[in-house]
This record gives C-alpha cells, sequence and structure tokens, in this order.
C-alpha cells in the first residue's frame, strides 16, 4: 500500500511543489488549504494519487476531519508536512501592527500545534514523521522581527517534538530554508531557492531509512 503524507499550505508554492514531488514519489497526498479552487486544480493535476480538502488550519475541528478524511480515503497516514505559513506587512515592535501579529501567531505557531496534535495518533499507528517548514529567520535574529520570533518558536517545537515522537518509533524534522522564490515575496526572485529545492528536501526526508532521524535541513540560496 502506497505511503501516505498529508500536507498544510499546500495550494501553491512549496506545499504545491512538495504534492506533486511527493506524488511523483509514489505518495498519496492529501492536500490542505483555504483556497478550494487551487487546490483542485493541483489535485486534478496529480491524478488518483490526491485528495483536496480546503481546510483553514487554524480551525481544529476542521483540522480532525481533515484526517479522518485523509484515513477514509487512503486507510493511514504516513506523513505531515506543517507547511502553511505567513508574514506581516509591517516590520518592528514599535510600529507593528498588534492585529497582524494575532492572525501571524495562530498560523506559524498555532496551527502547527493544531496539525501535530491532530494528526499524531495516527502517525503513532505507523511511526510516521512529522515534518514542519521553519526558516533562516528562526536560526538568526533580525530586528524587531515578531515573523523571526515565530520560525524560532518552530525549531524549538520540531526539536522537542521529535523527543516525544522518538518514544514511539517516529520522527520529527524542519525545514530551514532561505529566501524562498514564492508568491510570499512581492517581487519574483529567480536567483533564490525555488520551492522545488524545498520540495525535494521533503522528499529526502522522508525517504530515510528507519534508523536514520534527520532533525534538520537547513538551505541557503547559492546567490
Amino acid at each position: 500500500m502506497a505511503k501516505t503524507l498529508l500536507i498544510t499550505g499546500a495550494s501553491s508554492g512549496i506545499g504545491a511543489a512538495t504534492a506533486k514531488a511527493a506524488a511523483k514519489a509514489g505518495w498519496n497526498v492529501a492536500l490542505l488549504a483555504r483556497s478550494a479552487e487551487s487546490l483542485d486544480t493541483l489535485a486534478e493535476e496529480i491524478g488518483d494519487a490526491a485528495l483536496a480538502i480546503p481546510c483553514d488550519v487554524t480551525d481544529r475541528q476542521a483540522l480532525v476531519e481533515a484526517v479522518e478524511q485523509t484515513t477514509a480515503r487512503f486507510g493511514k497516514l504516513d506523513a505531515v508536512y506543517a507547511n502553511a505559513g505567513t508574514g506581516v506587512n509591517s516590520p518592528g515592535i514599535e510600529q507593528g501592527d498588534p492585529d497582524e501579529w494575532h492572525d501571524l501567531i495562530h498560523i506559524n505557531i498555532l496551527a502547527v500545534l493544531y496539525t501535530a496534535h491532530a494528526t499524531l495518533p495516527e502517525l503513532r499507528k505507523t511511526k510516521g514523521q512529522f515534518i514542519v517548514t521553519g526558516s533562516k529567520a528562526g536560526r538568526e535574529h533580525f530586528k524587531g522581527s515578531v515573523y523571526s520570533a515565530t520560525k524560532w518558536f518552530v525549531h524549538g517545537f520540531a526539536g522537542n517534538l521529535a523527543e516525544e515522537m522518538r518514544e514511539f518509533g517516529g520522527r520529527c524534522c524542519v525545514i530551514s530554508p532561505g529566501m524562498v522564490n514564492t508568491a510570499f515575496f512581492d517581487e519574483p526572485k529567480p536567483s533564490k531557492l525555488q520551492p522545488e529545492d524545498i520540495a525535494d528536501a521533503v522528499v529526502f526526508t522522508l525517504e530515510q531509512p528507519d534508523t536514520s532521524s534527520v532533525r534538520e535541513i537547513h538551505l541557503m540560496p547559492n546567490d
């Protein structure tokens, strides 16, 4: 039976590239994002190995139902890629927008926690993997960056979750990229990391033998 990967933030960018790469490697993929139209287009491109599930990842019940739909369709859940994330328009603390921080924290922190909480019971059954998108910004300090602070949380959480999952033979990895050419930026960044580069790192992690636990992959642009 093919293994199954659930991806949040799957409708574009890194998430969509990972879905295509994982499907090419023989995985079933459950695609979660808020944009039903984009998900349907991606699922149609991938074919029968894909399941589109419109889902707000800040909604705990919606995530629980998404996991139920995934296991009902594919029979099990072997891995999760918590990729959904966002940034802010107002940098700094003094001039920052607390309303933006609220949304940022819900997506970059709470949604990761909710995703782990909803999927760990299934991952325990398969001794599966939990992968999460971190950032260079979660390894270095950036002046007044609340976004960076959320990614520091992600990196710390991934390490702690790895220790928890180790108790049942599961694994957790944080994928830590520098600048990636996605819609996150207003202008294209063709010389920077591409979504496919991150997707390749995720698939590499997924395909490691049971004896190997990759805890972090840190990628930087070669420019």
